[in-house]
């Protein structure tokens, strides 16, 4: 007869529980397959102009406590690697003090915008095309690890911030909503699907998680500046009509709800990034300066930088 398994410590249990209410919160978010199935178009709509423009204007003016962070750390410069980088918002300001760039995307065409980005200013960065953490041994640690607006769209969040911990010698710096970027769609799907949606998780309950896992984590609250997201109110409707896995003669009626939400025609600004507060979250890392480096070399090397081509469902804000 095998002997009882121990007892759990409070903290591994407040852990567990934590990460199954964060999981669950974000299962609730699954759309009916009722609603999928008439759908003519992916509601898992990535629209990489809006990231684009956004990196174009980090880029060109940085700003705010992430990008300070992160800045700050990279005294003296050092390697930057980006998880979920998309086309480069979090690390292309940091180009001038980075002596690496390693960018980690599960899709192929924003790292194409990247790999762009990057070239025009004179860098080559390395760009991985998967997921996160399972291609994390294909990746060498990084002096500034960066993941902004990514862990709405991780359930099994523990595993993904342990690797982003261990991947950073100085500082990891995290940036999230503080709602979940599709609540602010809320009303529009009770208008036309009778559907309530959830309100959660929320970054408050990241940072019960992180400090469950011991890390300490420091945060700044702050608001994203104003400004269009979209090149016109046209393409925001086409982006929300396809959110609600709404047909396209239903764009008129989305235009209308979009109006009456008090969306402004002239600087369409996206629904779906739940209104403009933000958290910038930062806590230390753990690499090591040789041992993980020489050991994902070795797992690129053995895998001639197979890429892992995850096409896993995507909510970016």
């Amino acid at each position: 007869m095998n002997p009882p398994e121990p007892a759990a410590s409070p903290g591994r249990r407040e852990l567990a529980e934590l990460v199954r209410d964060w999981s669950d919160e974000l299962a609730a978010w699954a759309i009916p397959d009722r609603i999928t199935a008439a759908a003519p178009d992916s509601p898992w709509v990535l629209p990489g102009q809006v990231f684009a423009r956004r990196a174009d204007k980090m880029s060109a003016q940085p700003a705010g406590p992430s990008f300070e962070r992160a800045w700050h750390a990279l005294d003296p410069p050092g390697s930057v690697l980006d998880v979920g980088s998309g086309p480069g918002a979090a690390c292309l300001p940091l180009l001038p003090r980075a002596t690496t760039v390693t960018a980690v995307d599960a899709d192929e065409g924003m790292l194409g915008m990247l790999a762009e980005r990057t070239a025009a200013r004179g860098v080559s960065a390395r760009c991985v095309n998967g997921r996160w953490p399972q291609v994390a041994a294909q990746v060498a640690a990084a002096d500034v690890v960066t993941c902004h607006h990514v862990l709405y769209n991780v359930a099994d969040v523990v595993p993904f911030i342990a690797e982003l911990t261990s991947h950073a010698r100085r500082l990891v710096v995290a940036e999230i909503t503080a709602a979940h970027p599709l609540t602010s769609l809320g009303q529009l799907w009770l208008d036309f699907h009778n559907l309530r949606r959830p309100d959660g998780p929320t970054a408050d309950d990241l940072l019960a998680i992180l400090n469950a896992m011991g890390l300490r984590p420091e945060f700044q609250r702050w608001r994203r500046p104003g400004g269009p997201d979209y090149a016109s109110f046209a393409e925001l409707v086409d982006v929300t009509r396809r959110r609600l896995c709404l047909p396209r003669d239903r764009e008129g009626d989305v235009a209308d709800a979009l109006l009456s939400a008090g969306v402004d025609p002239a600087h369409p600004q996206d629904l779906g990034s739940s209104g403009r507060e933000v958290l910038s979250v930062w806590w230390n890392g753990s690499a090591q300066n040789s041992l993980l480096t020489a050991t994902a070399d070795l797992a690129v090397r053995s895998s001639c930088c197979r890429d892992d081509r995850d096409t896993a469902r995507t909510v970016r804000h």
